[in-house]
């Protein structure tokens, strides 16, 4: 435990922060105090007469002389001259102090160089750099990494030179942003002042400062590893207020420390909330599931008897492969790790696991979503352009990344690999139709396309209407993926979707959209072999008998089947 810092401000100091001189632009003064504008933070009371400076007045004599200056500039400057003057005030900018500092700090904060900072920070401000809030928030940021790691003498340098940076800051009337609080979150918790780190939050939301999720992690986990589950819990509270969605590390800490503390109704909730979120879980809350379920606590909770007309219509209600009543059954739990056949059969117990239908309407609203993001990205004529084509020519049972599957184990663009994926897809498909190709419009006009074979596949594709060449300078990640939402189709690609473009659609409907309609490829010794989606959802999964089965996130590798952990009772009643 490390002693009082003289330096560090002790959690009163943090509970009225009005800096109504620094919010004057952000903020109504009706939230603010009035006839006073004293800060507790750090610095002494101020008084109202100084509220009211013009901060930005500049002194009369420069100001006059700058009229005079201006009046005797030739009104009629060039355009070139204008030009010229742009370049030069480009280069000034580039080239103050201020921008010098700022290039040297964010040296430091991508090499973790503190004390350089700091010598950086204390040149500057001898030298009577202006610090504005992107070179406070580096510094902060840096304090903060040092003092929540390992190195003795760094971490109470950081822990420090962060209060003292922060003081200064505030003191130098430059507005603290939601990076400024989050890293003064982090450096409360070094000091082990969670109810600080939790105030900090708090006084985000009041300045009217919308807290992010990693504005909660610092005070979240500190009080879940101290084992302060009720803390834990208001902050939860807090977050939802403030429509913040925990992901899984934040949700695992809560699992664990309800655990911990013999909750076993929170425990619930967190399983719940998992299922709903997250869908897979990480090895180390698979590990959490699995040591709560095999604990004598979990033993003791559960019911012998229930109302399976109730179990069914929490089913229905919730969609399936849930119904939320409750734990059920008594007695010790059945704790194996297994793996699915193919058809989702359990292979530990026997049960075969359900597949989640996707509400229709979700994936109307994610087309129109998925347009929206793509005309932002997109030459927005040529992606309209595509949708009227799509129109008129689909709709499909298929859609083939053709750059993907053209590449698959290939150094160059394999047309022949692309064509019995192609064929496999036409016998398979009820009508008999062809699946659409997306290529982009080079793959189609260039390199291994002129080959006359290629080009006869090609065109017997275009004459099908079912080839698409995407514009120069666009990216056909768009097109194929609109395209398959929209004839709500398999989608054939190997592509694993989680670059920055497939992030923007977030995580509640997409990775369900994925593993219903993504066909994957491997290839055999016959060539690429095509697998369908799974007939169930990989999710955790609550039974109508009260079991769980529960998966682990798992790399899209198809020769290594994903694990599961199958937790059943050993006796159980309806």
């Amino acid at each position: 435990m490390l002693g009082v810092n003289p330096y560090v401000p002790s959690m009163s100091m943090f509970k009225k922060i009005p800096f109504s001189f620094i919010y004057r632009n952000c903020f109504h003064r009706s939230l603010l105090p009035f006839g006073m504008c004293y800060y507790h933070l750090f610095l002494k009371p101020v008084s109202i007469s100084n509220v009211h400076v013009n901060y930005f007045a500049v002194d009369k004599t420069r100001n006059l002389s700058a009229v005079a200056t201006a009046a005797k500039s030739t009104v009629n400057t060039s355009n070139s001259t204008n030009a010229m003057s742009n370049k030069a005030r480009k280069k000034a900018h580039r080239e103050s102090p201020e921008s010098v500092l700022k290039y040297k700090l964010d040296m430091c904060s991508k090499h973790g160089k503190l004390v350089e900072a700091l010598r950086l920070y204390e040149e500057g401000r001898s030298n009577g750099v202006t610090l504005k809030q992107h070179h406070y928030n580096v510094l902060l940021y840096l304090c903060a990494r040092e003092a929540s790691g390992d190195g003795v003498e760094l971490k109470e340098l950081g822990l420090k030179r962060g209060f003292e940076i922060f003081q200064k800051m505030v003191g130098d009337k430059v507005s603290p942003n939601e990076t400024a609080f989050t890293s003064m979150a982090r450096l409360a918790v070094a000091r082990e002042d969670l109810d600080l780190a939790f105030e900090l939050v708090k006084q985000m939301k009041s300045l009217g400062i919308p807290p992010k999720l990693r504005s909660y992690g610092p005070a979240l986990f500190g009080f879940c590893e101290k084992g302060n589950a009720e803390k834990g819990y208001e902050l939860d509270a807090h977050m939802a207020e403030s429509g913040v969605t925990p992901e899984e590390p934040e949700l695992s800490a809560l699992l664990k420390v309800s655990a911990d503390t013999k909750n076993a109704d929170k425990v619930y909730d967190m399983l719940q909330r998992l299922r709903a979120t997250v869908r897979q879980v990480s090895e180390s809350t698979f590990q959490i599931i699995e040591d709560w379920f095999k604990s004598e606590d979990a033993a003791k909770v559960g019911v012998e008897s229930w109302d399976v007309n109730k179990i069914k219509k929490g089913v229905v209600d919730g969609g399936g492969g849930w119904h939320g009543q409750g734990w059920l059954g008594s007695g010790r739990w059945r704790v194996m790790r297994t793996k699915m056949t193919e058809n989702g059969v359990c292979r530990c117990c026997g049960e075969k696991l359900v597949s989640i239908d996707i509400d229709p309407k979700e994936t109307e609203n994610f087309a129109t979503k998925l347009t929206e993001l793509a005309c932002n990205r997109e030459v927005k004529a040529d992606f309209i352009r595509f949708q009227e084509w799509l129109q008129q020519h689909g709709p499909f049972d298929a859609v083939v990344d053709g750059a993907n599957v053209g590449l698959i184990k290939a150094d160059t663009f394999n047309f022949n690999q692309l064509n019995n994926v192609v064929n496999q897809l036409r016998q398979m498909s009820p009508s008999k139709r062809s699946p659409l190709v997306i290529l982009h419009q080079g793959r189609v006009t260039n390199g291994p396309a002129r080959n006359p074979n290629n080009r006869n596949w090609l065109d017997s594709w275009k004459r099908a209407g079912a080839l698409y060449a995407t514009p120069a300078g666009s990216n056909d990640d768009w097109y194929w993926l609109y395209a398959a939402v929209s004839c709500k189709c398999l989608l054939v690609t190997n592509d694993e979707m989680r670059d920055h473009l497939f992030q923007l659609l977030g995580t509640s409907f997409f990775p369900r959209w994925k593993e219903k309609h993504q066909v994957r490829l491997s290839m055999t010794r016959l060539g690429l072999s095509l697998h369908m989606p799974p007939p169930y959802s990989i999710v955790i999964q609550e039974s109508e008998s009260g079991s769980w089965h529960v998966p682990t996130i798992a790399d899209d590798d198809l020769l290594n089947p994903r694990q599961w952990l199958c937790v059943g009772r050993t006796r159980n009643k309806s």
